[in-house]
């Protein structure tokens, strides 16, 4: 089954990094993943840019009203993703711990079975 691993952390904890800081970072994640990858089970990885390049297009009074930002009520911004294959959840739960575990921002990781569905076919 795929799972996506959703990132979110204090986006102002992780642009205050140093480019050095960040390097290390997201060295420290890609050996993370690099024996998933091995395996061939992991799928698009993304690192999302800040919120402040976000737009966000919301429906108002039947209207599509295209804004600036994510305008979310949180201290933590989803930041980027992960798509993994695995046996099961325990597998997946696994993964986002070892990316915790090199992650000094903290944070959290959203797990989700993802449902992959083409434009003419429906879900199983």
């Amino acid at each position: 089954m795929l799972y996506a691993i959703l990132c979110y952390a204090s986006e102002d904890v992780v642009c205050s990094w140093s480019k050095e800081q960040d390097d290390k970072v997201m060295t420290d994640l890609l050996d993370v993943q690099e024996k998933y990858a091995n395996a061939g089970r992991l799928g698009p990885v993304a690192r999302l840019l800040p919120t402040t390049a976000a737009t966000t297009l919301r429906r108002v009074k039947g209207e599509a009203v295209v804004i600036d930002g994510p305008f979310a009520e949180t201290k933590e911004q989803f930041l980027g993703f992960y798509t993994l294959d695995c046996a099961d959840l325990d597998e997946a739960v696994e993964f986002a711990r070892e990316l915790s575990e090199v992650n000094p921002s903290g944070g959290s990781y959203e797990i989700r079975p993802v449902s992959v569905f083409h434009a003419n076919k429906v879900p199983a």
